[in-house]
């Protein structure tokens, strides 16, 4: 296990790294979303994504907290959650390029357009939902911040399997023009 001055350096520079890259994503789905709703794009009521932004946000800070007041050391296996990390990284910018301008963070549909099946999307309907489940793991187990990990991912599958999946079905359902249940 790595600890002091090497860890500390580790956890700030993780930090660092995933506030700029969410903050970053957030700018681009914001982009986005202006082009979407420019060219035929619908904006769909979502009264459950401020819990996603709470969660996310929690996350990041949580994780920072949970290894500080532990005295910032890496894990044993540190560099399975860092490479797992990286991995769910290119998988996330896979999934991000291959929706083009219609990724959001936001649900947004374009009647009559069929969902995009290219790239991670022919092989999951939600490839991006894996990557930040996996995130949500990965990133605090770097730092041993177990107690953060395993509350945020369970929160996150409460919040994807129970509310956001079934309303982009939905959604997704109604602007293809498809009964709904």
């Amino acid at each position: 296990m790595v600890s002091g001055a090497p860890a500390m350096a580790a956890l700030v520079a993780t930090f660092a790294i995933v506030a700029v890259q969410r903050v970053a994503e957030l700018r681009v789905a914001k982009r986005h979303q202006a082009w979407a709703l420019q060219n035929g794009g619908r904006l769909i009521e979502e009264p459950h994504y401020w819990m996603f932004f709470v969660l996310h946000t929690g996350w990041l800070f949580a994780w920072l907290a949970e290894a500080w007041l532990r005295g910032p050391a890496l894990a044993t296996l540190w560099p399975a959650y860092v490479g797992a990390f990286v991995l769910a990284g290119f998988v996330r910018y896979w999934a991000i390029t291959s929706l083009g301008e219609r990724w959001n963070t936001k649900i947004i549909v374009f009647d009559g357009l069929a969902p995009v099946r290219r790239g991670p999307y022919r092989f999951l309907n939600h490839p991006n939902y894996l990557v930040v489940a996996v995130e949500l793991a990965c990133v605090p187990l770097i730092f041993d911040a177990w107690i953060t990990a395993a509350a945020c991912s369970v929160l996150n599958a409460a919040l994807l399997l129970g509310l956001r999946i079934p309303a982009e079905m939905k959604a997704m359902a109604e602007a293809a023009g498809a009964p709904t249940p």
